[in-house]
């Protein structure tokens, strides 16, 4: 079990980001133990196609060899994320961990699993083996994740106005209890049904969560107090990021009220910004704009304002709608 500890300020300091660190590092989880990813087969396979390739193997290997299955990761290795931060400028982050705090964050992960050969070596040698680290990062995030990039942009976005909504809506102690079933909110901190046995007073440096889709089980915490506090939690709707998108083949809805709406009722199953809609559709973000509209006009969609953001979802009469085209 685990404890994070908060203070006024830090209650008034939860934010939340997409990182894509993360879901570069943790990626190497679903490619060494595909049976516990399974929603995650079409990846993994092309995945697997990419790491095999001479000129991938070898720059990446100090990454397979860090992120191995049922290890803890280093703090420094996924660092906290702001909202609407870049993967060069947390590769930046990592390339300027302190040496100190590199050989601090490994020897944090050794009470499960004893380091790796790499990960030796990197503990004698920081300052000369952390340029090799970043470059596996920066190379498996341009061959692995980059293509797939804007599918699960979409998605940890929407996951990301959601939870907003429900903060600003229900406060953080209802926000913490809805955001994973092992959290539970007591008094003054979260407690964390988990193996971990973390102990965190977050001193008011307020809490970075992020959504990946690369998380299985749990709520996964900094291991050190030390650390930025963060954490990282199961996405949303993981299941559906690999569907195929647009229009389904031969869907009657298409032929009513045309290919670019049907493919948006589609995916408004679950809500989602113009942004989310372009990138799953492959639309432009003015033609999805243009036909929101005329949706709404329609009352097929409904549109709410959660902070910045306006999320669209469909309406009692799409679902109606689309039950009839999908065959029931």
């Amino acid at each position: 079990m685990s404890e994070l500890r908060f203070s006024l300020a830090d209650v008034a300091g939860v934010r939340l980001a997409v990182s894509p660190a993360n879901e570069t590092v943790m990626s190497m989880w679903a490619l060494a133990s595909p049976v516990h990813y399974a929603v995650h087969l079409p990846w993994i396979d092309r995945a697997r196609v990419t790491l095999r390739r001479p000129e991938v193997a070898g720059r990446v290997r100090p990454l397979v060899e860090l992120a191995r299955p049922r290890c803890w990761l280093p703090d420094f290795l996924t660092p906290a994320a702001r909202p609407n931060v870049e993967m060069a400028e947390q590769l930046d982050q990592i390339a300027a961990t302190p040496p100190d705090v590199v050989v601090q964050d490994l020897l944090a992960t050794t009470p499960r699993r004893p380091l790796s050969a790499y990960g030796r070596a990197l503990l004698t040698e920081p300052r000369e083996l952390l340029p090799q680290l970043v470059d596996a990062v920066r190379v498996w995030y341009d061959e692995a994740i980059a293509p797939d990039w804007p599918r699960m942009r979409a998605l940890l976005d929407a996951d990301v106005a959601y939870r907003a909504a429900q903060l600003a809506e229900g406060g953080a102690g209802q926000f913490f209890e809805q955001l994973h079933p092992s959290l539970r909110w007591h008094g003054d901190r979260v407690v964390s049904d988990d193996p971990f046995e973390r102990d965190f007073d977050l001193r008011g440096r307020g809490l970075a969560l992020n959504p990946t889709v690369f998380t299985e089980r749990r709520v996964l915490w900094n291991l050190l107090e030390d650390s930025l506090p963060a954490g990282a939690y199961p996405v949303r709707a993981v299941g559906t990021l690999w569907e195929a998108t647009g229009t389904p083949a031969g869907d009657p809805l298409a032929r009513v009220i045309g290919p670019g709406r049907a493919a948006l009722l589609h995916l408004l199953d679950t809500a989602a910004t113009t942004t989310d809609l372009a990138r799953l559709a492959g639309m432009s973000a003015g033609n999805v704009s243009q036909h929101l509209a005329a949706l709404h006009a329609a009352g097929l969609v409904h549109r709410s304002r959660q902070g910045r953001h306006v999320l669209y979802r469909n309406t009692d009469a799409a679902r109606v709608l689309l039950r009839a085209s999908r065959g029931g």
